[in-house]
């Protein structure tokens, strides 16, 4: 592993990390993946990336939202919804449960994608699979009470 790798995930694990990083990470990610029409994610030079537009679950809005994703080679995604390890699930997961039909920009792509939230022992194979490319997952859910909600998208 790159030292520079090891080290982010010493400071993305760190309460500090999680306070601020809500507010900054995803708009920079968006920022940038607007003015490099998709083809770019700031975050996603360290994991892989994709930006998620799902519909609001009470705005009925579309919402953009920057996430880390783990690519599984039979072209679905696993996408972990851990909030930095802050206590409420993140806004995003409600939508998907309410409208699980969604699209993402992956490496440019646009794809229609349906997400299943994931229960049981298939939630724990994605889980530890997520923890093998990001182990502060395993610091966040420490951190909350809650269950960290884990989606897969399949492509429609």
């Amino acid at each position: 592993m790159p030292p520079g790798k090891r080290l982010l995930q010493k400071v993305a694990s760190s309460p500090s990390f999680a306070r601020y990083a809500p507010y900054v990470v995803p708009a920079m990610d968006l920022a940038v993946h607007r003015f490099t029409r998709g083809r770019v994610q700031l975050s996603a030079q360290m994991l892989p990336g994709v930006v998620l537009t799902a519909t609001g679950a009470r705005s009925g809005q579309p919402r953009r939202t920057p996430l880390a994703c783990l690519p599984e080679p039979a072209g679905t995604w696993i996408v972990i919804g851990s909030n930095y390890g802050r206590p409420a699930h993140p806004a995003w997961t409600a939508n998907l449960l309410a409208h699980p039909d969604a699209e993402i920009s992956f490496k440019g792509r646009d794809i229609p994608v349906r997400a299943r939230l994931l229960q049981g022992e298939e939630r724990s194979a994605a889980w530890r699979e997520a923890l093998k490319i990001w182990p502060p997952y395993a610091t966040y859910q420490a951190r909350v009470d809650r269950e960290i909600r884990v989606f897969r998208l399949t492509q429609r």
